[in-house]
């Protein structure tokens, strides 16, 4: 389904891409250069996506030599302009916060974050993007939060979804704190620190298993937030899901309810349905939709989630997700159309607009 408003969508995820170390070689310390230089790993290029991959690039997205998600003029036309953007929010998923050493990590980081800045927030005002903090060391993190967070064109906090630890542990906290203060919402992007197998009974052999097994993290990392106190402690906190489906709520929310109701003694500080809380702390960006092709089921899903208030428009820029300019499947109650494109995410990003909420 192709919307333009008229207002100006706001697309909640898109993948500018690091096409190899050596773009954020100016941006690294002198140390870490020549460390990286060192150990020859400065043409080591720590992506998510295998470039030739189908899914990392849309066959029409695709230029030639072009490294998928690298050049900015190809973003502006095939995601800014074609779905009439008015803001966009860079998540650039690389290597940093994966890496073993934590230092190198927050190296990492710190530059990919100056990298963003320089050669794309300052080329295009409709530009916005997320943090990347090393999840290695929480106050690490909490530093690297407060260097970027006086420029209000960083909107959100990024971290992948499988850390090393579950998300509601206290270990984490000085980083919901850090959020909380800047007005910053922590965007949970699917991905792995591949410290533990993505599922509980192992490593898959298969990346088809890998992919689809995600979501169970994200119900697990979910449930951690809620049942371990963090909405409880940090009452304005937002956390945004990202590229984690949408179908699985429903059932993940009555099954959350109907156990909380039967341990409840076992979480005191959980004071009311973890429904309740969900739905008033936690977003989802719409794309990936994981729904069939039937339009009827999907409504009905939307109906069960219970809120109209937790979809986001993402087009997940450039991966292949979806054909031509149908970034919102069929199925979407028209109600909602304009509440997922722009109303919702304004609500959670509360910097885009310049004011704080």
């Amino acid at each position: 389904m192709h919307v333009t408003l008229t207002t100006g969508a706001i697309d909640c995820d898109l993948h500018p891409s690091v096409p190899t170390i050596k773009a954020l070689m100016p941006y690294l310390e002198e140390h870490w250069q020549d460390a990286f230089i060192a150990r020859g790993i400065d043409h080591f290029n720590p992506m998510s996506y295998p470039p030739n991959a189908p899914l990392t690039c849309r066959p029409d997205w695709r230029e030639t030599g072009v490294f998928p998600g690298s050049d900015l003029t190809a973003l502006q036309k095939n995601a800014l302009d074609t779905f009439g953007t008015r803001y966009a929010i860079c998540n650039t998923v690389y290597g940093g916060q994966i890496a073993t050493s934590e230092t190198m990590g927050a190296a990492m980081c710190r530059a990919v974050n100056d990298w963003i800045r320089a050669e794309w927030l300052d080329r295009d005002h409709r530009l916005r993007a997320s943090i990347v903090v090393p999840p290695q060391d929480p106050a690490v993190a909490v530093e690297e939060i407060e260097r970027c967070a006086v420029d209000r064109r960083f909107v959100q906090i990024m971290l992948p979804v499988g850390v090393e630890m579950m998300l509601g542990r206290k270990f984490y906290w000085p980083i919901y704190e850090a959020a909380q203060r800047h007005h910053l919402p922590v965007g949970l992007h699917a991905g792995l620190m591949y410290r533990f197998a993505p599922t509980s009974t192992g490593w898959p052999s298969h990346y088809l298993q890998d992919y689809a097994s995600i979501t169970q993290t994200f119900e697990d990392q979910l449930l951690s937030l809620v049942s371990q106190g963090v909405f409880s402690k940090f009452e304005n906190l937002t956390v945004v899901l990202i590229e984690s489906g949408v179908t699985w709520l429903p059932g993940f929310l009555w099954r959350a309810v109907k156990t909380w109701r039967g341990v409840r003694p076992e979480v005191p500080w959980v004071k009311e349905s973890p429904a309740d809380i969900i739905r008033r702390h936690v977003r989802l960006t719409a794309q990936p939709i994981d729904a069939p092709a039937d339009g009827a089921h999907l409504g009905r899903i939307m109906d069960q989630i219970g809120s109209d208030d937790m979809l986001l428009f993402a087009t997940d820029y450039p991966h292949w997700q979806f054909e031509d300019c149908e970034a919102l499947p069929a199925g979407i109650p028209s109600r909602l159309i304009e509440k997922i494109m722009l109303e919702n995410p304004l609500r959670t990003y509360t910097r885009l607009e310049g004011t704080v909420q």
